[in-house]
């Protein structure tokens, strides 16, 4: 008996020690519960793309120092095939349970069906797949345009008109044609508030009139990427459509911005005029000026045409200078120099060979020294753009220089030296002094008593032979000066 109570005591330890060893892999099994979802769609864009889950598990004994959660999230379908992770915890950070992390979506993200699950490294363990929820990372999120923004199109009978995304589009357009994953949705308007699916794609064929748009698929999250409405017609019986004409900077525009883009609807081939007059070359769907005007076109579209025209208008601003391009002086003159205009909040830069005028900020300049000059205004509000005019002030001779004696050569050329008969002051303006000028055959060719030394002011066809005319001038005291005057070549 004894001897049986001492071949039990090994038996009874392999006991413990086995009930020692399933009580601790009980101890390190873990259960993790189905995560729970913080929102009901995933609509990420650059600006925001944080989502939060919370999971429960137990018991939170059986988690290891160096255990690490994370996030799998399925693909379009809902099948973890080849998930991706997209949260993973620091090592034993998360301790407690129930627990909250928060997690972003890939920008490849597109559909309506996505889950995720929870899982763990130590030990092992994953949850059961969350509720199903859409999740789309929008890509491109803000209004964008087709049909070159021009707000209608039209079809011959029997045919159709295309209506295509513009890619890049026109001045600040951003294109979702840029981002090639995206998919689109082109939709009809059945009233002002409703539409109907048509078609999907980059682009729609269009054989019947209506009112159509499109929009970047981005499923149930909602979104700013949008098109502007494209209004289709059926050409008339006749074989003529109205083709509408936008302008990429608006009516009336502002040149500073640089040249607009007038844009028109598509066809087979164009032609531009402005102002009822054809331009050379612009025979594209689009064309580019910084005038104003009126700008038609024609389009062939087919078996049938259509045109139409745009009054387009500059908003900068109307001025003008009253001096002409060069102008004269003599020393001790001052030219008065005004600049008009309607500009809003005008600034005005006066420079004199290149070189600023400094303190001179008005419209009007007192200008006395010679050089090339120039006068910047500028409108500080509204379109703010630039007028520039330039001029000349050159040195000038004296009308009435202080001559001792009557010439009887002149040489009037043009070349401004003895170009005109230039009497002592005695006898010219204001002295009342009769001046007459006869030719060979005494006849009178010029006759005054207010002589402004000008003479002479016609051609006198000179040719290559000399020609000699005779003056007689008689003062207010009776006084009389004759002789005669040689025009030389």
């Amino acid at each position: 008996m004894p001897q049986s109570n001492k071949l039990n005591k090994p038996l009874i330890t392999f006991f413990l020690v086995l009930a020692f060893l399933f009580q601790e892999q009980a101890y390190s099994q873990l259960v993790i519960g189905q995560p729970t979802l913080g929102f009901s769609q995933a609509c990420a864009n650059d600006d925001f793309n944080s989502f939060s889950a919370t999971f429960v598990f137990s018991p939170e004994s059986a988690l290891d120092v160096s255990n690490q959660f994370f996030i799998e999230l399925s693909d379009a379908d809902g099948d973890f095939s080849d998930p991706v992770v997209v949260y993973t915890a620091s090592p034993g950070w998360i301790t407690t349970s129930p627990a909250t992390v928060d997690f972003p979506i890939p920008d490849t993200a597109s559909g309506e069906n996505y889950k995720i699950r929870v899982k763990s490294t130590s030990p092992v363990a994953t949850s059961t797949a969350s509720e199903n929820f859409a999740a789309y990372y929008k890509l491109q999120d803000s209004p964008f345009t087709i049909n070159n923004l021009v707000s209608t199109g039209a079809y011959c009978t029997g045919g159709s008109y295309l209506l295509t995304i513009d890619n890049p589009g026109t001045g600040n357009n951003d294109s979702p044609l840029n981002y090639p994953s995206l998919t689109f949705n082109w939709y009809k308007e059945t009233s002002e508030t409703t539409a109907v699916f048509v078609a999907q794609g980059p682009s729609l064929s269009v054989s019947e009139e209506g009112t159509f748009f499109v929009e970047t698929n981005y499923g149930t999250c909602t979104s700013n990427s949008f098109s502007n409405r494209v209004t289709i017609s059926e050409a008339s019986a006749s074989g003529e459509a109205d083709a509408t004409i936008a302008s990429s900077l608006g009516n009336p525009y502002c040149p500073e911005q640089g040249l607009t883009t007038l844009s028109t609807i598509g066809g087979n081939s164009y032609q531009w005029f402005k102002d009822g007059i054809e331009i050379p070359n612009a025979t594209s769907q689009m064309y580019q000026t910084n005038e104003s005007g009126t700008f038609s076109v024609q389009v062939d579209l087919g078996e049938c045409s259509a045109s139409g025209s745009i009054e387009l208008e500059s908003e900068l601003f109307e001025s003008e200078i009253n001096v002409d391009e060069i102008n004269y002086l003599i020393d001790g003159e001052t030219l008065t120099v005004t600049v008009t205009n309607d500009a809003v909040s005008p600034v005005f830069d006066w420079y004199l060979d290149d070189e600023l005028l400094i303190g001179e900020t008005e419209n009007t300049l007192e200008a006395t020294a010679f050089g090339d000059y120039e006068v910047v205004i500028t409108e500080t509000s509204g379109c703010s753009g630039s007028v520039i005019y330039q001029f000349t002030i050159e040195q000038g001779l004296d009308p009435f220089p202080d001559v001792p004696n009557i010439p009887n050569v002149i040489s009037p050329n043009g070349d401004l030296i003895n170009d005109t008969w230039v009497l002592p002051l005695q006898y010219t303006s204001g002295t009342n002094t009769e001046v007459i000028i006869l030719n060979e055959q005494g006849k009178v060719v010029f006759e005054t008593i207010d002589y402004q030394n000008n003479w002479p002011e016609d051609d006198l066809n000179l040719g290559s032979v000399n020609q000699l005319f005779y003056y007689i001038i008689t003062t207010v005291e009776g006084e009389v000066k004759k002789g005669s005057i040689t025009l030389v070549k």
